[in-house]
């Protein structure tokens, strides 16, 4: 039998929408994704919460022999901020000397994304806002973590971290954290496998893809405001 929960990540991020738009989140309203699987679930969230869509760029850093098992994350700064999962290191025999190199290295991948995905723009600003944090699924939660901390320093009123799926004992660790205010998981899976075999539909998002999806929420948020629907 699949295990798969979702279509695709549209679906997903509907469903997830319809569960944030119950909660009567206090306004102003920033929807922030995680490039690049998260742009099309942040998409859907914002359409339906009428909020502006940004990115929270972020950049996993693999194990040794395993470059998808986070056992670390760097997220843009002032200062960037690093995240390691100091067990998953011990496991799997990572070094903290390698682990700074990559987050050197991916720190010029997240300038990039900025370029292509953003022109370069500043991130929007959060300070006092409601901040809803949404990606296509969370494993480790080491690269969530690392991108709600650098987020914490913007000053933002509430974090709520929101996403379609995610393994049990991570979702309750990061709810007995202090990064986010909120844990939203839609579904928690037993066994969990990877965040893809829970969609029936989960291509590689393309940078052509997100920049599409930035285009287009930018444009909505342009027509709320002329008709003075805005909600954030």
């Amino acid at each position: 039998m699949s295990s798969a929960l979702f279509a695709d990540r549209a679906e997903a991020g509907r469903a997830l929408a319809r569960r944030l738009a119950g909660q009567a989140l206090r306004p102003p309203v920033v929807v922030l994704a995680l490039p690049r699987g998260g742009v099309p679930i942040g998409a859907e969230v914002a359409r339906m919460l009428g909020a502006p869509l940004d990115l929270l760029l972020v950049r996993k850093i693999g194990a040794p022999g395993q470059p998808e098992l986070a056992v670390a994350a760097v997220a843009e700064g002032p200062p960037p901020q690093t995240v390691v999962d100091e067990a998953l290191c011990r496991t799997t025999g990572a070094r903290r000397r390698d682990i700074d190199r990559q987050a050197q290295e991916e720190l010029v991948e997240i300038e990039r994304r900025r370029r292509v995905y953003l022109g370069g723009r500043a991130p929007l600003p959060v300070e006092g806002a409601t901040v809803v944090v949404v990606d296509d699924g969370i494993a480790t939660g080491t690269t969530v973590r690392a991108a709600l901390q650098a987020l914490r320093r913007r000053r933002p009123a509430r974090i709520v971290l929101a996403v379609p799926v995610g393994p049990a004992d991570t979702v309750a660790a990061l709810r007995s954290e202090s990064e986010a205010d909120e844990v939203l998981c839609l579904e928690q899976p037993a066994p969990f496998h990877a965040i893809g075999l829970h969609y029936r539909e989960f291509h590689q998002v393309s940078d052509e893809e997100v920049v599409a999806a930035l285009a287009a929420a930018a444009k909505s948020s342009v027509t709320r405001s002329a008709t003075g629907g805005a909600t954030s």
